[in-house]
């Protein structure tokens, strides 16, 4: 059980993180949180994906001393991305400006890089204590994030993917490569953010594993419909599927 000091940092962070712009519920925030304090000293934790810092502040300030927080994130235009260089480079420095604002960037090193060059895999020598992936939503991008950078996850250690039952393109990555893994256990999701932990899944374990990350598919099809009926200024049609508001279910 979280003590009160963990409650009362976690409700102070995201008071601090309000202003910044970013796509993460509340719920969700606490899961990236928990999983964060719990890495090692020694171990780092690697985020795929920063755009303006709000996860990175988050998990930074979740981590304990002695953990680093890589923030992997080029800056640059492409899809899911920035819609030019010159966009881009603004959100460079809100990203920084924002870390410090929070009062972090001390304990992020943030790497100007695409996440599958190789020297962003060079520049992380320590064991991976958690990974969090929320960059590229191409199918090819998401699904090499994947296979990349989770075999540099330690035993117990986690993995945490957003929109992971949202965009189908990612969910047909984390399909692929973490649906049939035996080295990878689902442990369940907050909304679209899934979470494994990298355990040794043997025999009947591994089947039961994969049925499970199948299960949350329902919630994926009616998710589609809840963003189709606000796509259309129907949020009452949103309503009646479960959603309580106009906001963008993610």
């Amino acid at each position: 059980m979280p003590t009160s000091s963990q409650e009362r940092g976690f409700a102070a962070t995201l008071r601090r993180i309000a202003g910044v712009h970013g796509f993460m519920t509340d719920a969700q925030a606490r899961l990236l949180w928990d999983s964060a304090q719990t890495v090692p000293a020694g171990s780092a934790v690697v985020e795929i994906g920063s755009h303006y810092g709000r996860s990175t502040a988050l998990l930074a300030s979740a981590a304990a001393d002695g953990v680093p927080v890589f923030a992997i994130d080029p800056h640059t235009a492409g899809p899911y991305a920035s819609a030019s260089e010159d966009e881009g480079e603004l959100i460079h420095r809100s990203f920084h400006a924002n870390l410090g604002a929070v009062g972090v960037e001390g304990k992020v090193e943030h790497l100007r890089l695409r996440s599958q060059d190789p020297a962003a895999l060079s520049r992380v020598e320590a064991p991976v204590g958690m990974l969090y992936v929320d960059g590229d939503h191409r199918y090819d991008r998401a699904r090499d994030d994947l296979r990349l950078w989770s075999p540099r996850v330690a035993m117990g250690g986690h993995v945490l993917v957003h929109d992971a039952y949202s965009s189908p393109y990612v969910t047909a990555a984390v399909l692929r490569t973490m649906g049939l893994s035996r080295e990878f256990s689902y442990r369940g999701r907050e909304g679209s953010l899934v979470h494994y932990v990298r355990s040794d899944l043997a025999g009947g374990r591994r089947a039961a594993n994969t049925l499970a990350q199948a299960a949350p598919l329902w919630w994926q099809a009616r998710n589609g419909l809840v963003k189709l009926a606000l796509k259309r200024g129907r949020p009452d049609l949103a309503r009646r599927l479960g959603h309580p508001d106009a906001s963008w279910p993610y």
